[in-house]
């Protein structure tokens, strides 16, 4: 279970003494064993603040395959419930890419999935994590809960990917580790000038709203420009604190239009489960106030700066907490088991790419001398590099900073990919290479450079295939290739602009 983030009126619920209740105790979670005691307990004090707050809604959301929040909203009478069995969700929802089109034969044996409990679109159960339940400070009399994802047979959804997060922590926990993420994102914040209501623009997906600026851009961390975005920024970072996310900074980034907000480090799920509600709750804050927020890597504006996901990591000990990356030596920069955790990110890091830059636009960041990576390579506090070691011997914040990342990567899945190959690189024993101190004159392997070369890489990646097996690989390069095919079959400008008078 996910630990709670924090405490507040419109955090988690307060404990409230209801002996008679048998939430957690009876009926489809209980009868297949889905919750830790702690969670049933969780359970029974959300049912009674539900009432005791007389809070008319909850909204029951699931993580689905790209990192978006998707569900059904539960009036109050219904909760309990919901909570004992659970709440349906259509399997088509699984078949979808980026579009939200199906994109597999879901009434074909299997539902194009090859698994029975998939075929005709039936239902899949969504099974709140009551120790994830907020009230959301910008929807009157609203609960939110996050859900994780059952056949009604009581066995796991195989497609969901807080499974499979939940998968490469117990494979730590086996080693007496536990996994410390620490989360920088960019996004940007535009001024809402027509969101293109009209029936001609409900194509599928919709038409792009129309947006301004906030602010011009190029000014770098100076106050004039945050001062320029702070009335919004200021009614999303008091409601961030309000759900008990752990913020850390607000900051005006380099772009145009262009900010970076930073969380303090979480344990196991936490890190993840955070950052599905933060990008949900941002976009949902920004439109009720005139605005638009997007994760999109690079939006297709004028001067628009390309956005990245910084994720800082380390392992401590499950038993003490001590950080298992600190040196014995400053030449070192960091211990046996972090360089060790590093040479397998560096060795898997083009495997990887798909999960951690799922986007076709996300690969148009990697430029060289721009802060953003261009190859797997490593330095001491070089942010040129894909990975930044940071700290030294003494030091208990010592980490690696991972600068790979796409905003909008689903969080489970890039951060699985990140354990799943420092674990390749630990339990076999491998070495990094020097750190560098030029990292984009290096002549070591680059990223992909495109969605279509990642692809590749994931599907024939002896490492991923192992980990989260062959039938998630061949489902999410199937969705990802469908996208690619979709891309491939529009003109786009760019080929206008090239032949439409040349030729």
């Amino acid at each position: 279970a996910a630990r709670p983030l924090g405490l507040g009126p419109g955090g988690l619920v307060t404990r409230v003494a209801t002996p008679e209740a048998t939430v957690g105790r009876d009926g489809f979670v209980a009868e297949h064993g889905l919750w830790t005691d702690e969670q049933a307990a969780a359970a029974r004090e959300v049912a009674a603040r539900v009432k005791a707050d007389k809070i008319e809604l909850v909204r029951l959301a699931y993580p689905d395959q790209h990192g978006i929040l998707r569900g059904k909203a539960v009036v109050a009478d219904a909760i309990e419930q919901a909570l004992r069995n659970g709440c349906g969700l259509t399997t088509t929802l699984l078949a979808k890419d980026t579009s939200h089109k199906t994109v597999y034969p879901v009434f074909s044996a299997g539902g194009g999935f090859g698994i029975p409990e998939m075929q005709g679109a039936g239902d899949f159960l969504m099974v709140p994590d009551p120790t994830m339940f907020r009230v959301l400070p910008w929807a009157p009399d609203t609960g939110w809960m996050l859900c994780d994802a059952y056949f009604q047979t009581g066995a796991r959804q195989p497609f969901a990917t807080r499974h499979i997060l939940r998968d490469a922590l117990d494979r730590l926990a086996a080693h007496g580790w536990n996994y410390v993420t620490g989360i920088e994102i960019e996004f940007h914040l535009y001024k809402l000038e027509d969101p293109g209501l009209i029936p001609r623009n409900s194509t599928q997906p919709a038409a792009p709203p129309q947006v301004s600026l906030l602010s011009h851009g190029f000014n770098y961390l100076t106050e004039q420009r945050f001062d320029q975005v702070e009335p919004i920024l200021q009614i999303i970072r008091r409601q961030v604190l309000e759900l008990g996310l752990p913020l850390r900074t607000v900051e005006s980034e380099f772009g145009p239009s262009q900010v970076e907000f930073t969380f303090h480090p979480g344990t196991g799920l936490e890190s993840a489960d955070m950052m599905v509600l933060f990008r949900s709750a941002v976009k949902q804050i920004a439109r009720r106030h005139g605005c638009h927020a997007t994760f999109m890597c690079k939006p297709g504006l004028p001067n628009a700066f390309a956005s990245g996901w910084h994720l800082h990591q380390s392992l401590v000990d499950a038993k003490t907490g001590a950080n298992l990356f600190i040196p014995e030596s400053a030449e070192a920069l960091l211990s046996p088991l972090g360089r060790q955790f590093v040479a397998g990110l560096l060795k898997n890091a083009r495997d990887a790419s798909l999960f951690t830059t799922p986007t076709l636009n996300g690969y148009k960041r990697y430029k060289p001398n721009s802060l953003a990576p261009d190859r797997a390579i490593w330095g001491r506090d070089n942010k040129g590099a894909m990975i930044r070691a940071v700290g030294g011997p003494g030091d208990r914040g010592t980490r690696i900073e991972n600068r790979i990342g796409d905003p909008a990567a689903n969080p489970y899945l890039y951060l699985a990919s990140q354990i799943v190959s420092g674990l390749d690189g630990i339990e076999n024993g491998l070495e990094p290479p020097a750190p560098t101190e030029a990292p984009y004159e290096s002549d070591v392997a680059r990223l992909p450079t495109s969605l279509m070369e990642a692809l590749a890489e994931a599907t024939g990646s002896e490492t991923f295939r192992s980990a989260f097996g062959d039938g998630f690989i061949d489902y999410i390069t199937h969705l990802k290739s469908m996208e690619i095919e979709r891309f491939l079959s529009e003109v786009t400008d760019w080929e206008h602009r090239e032949y439409f008078e040349l030729y």
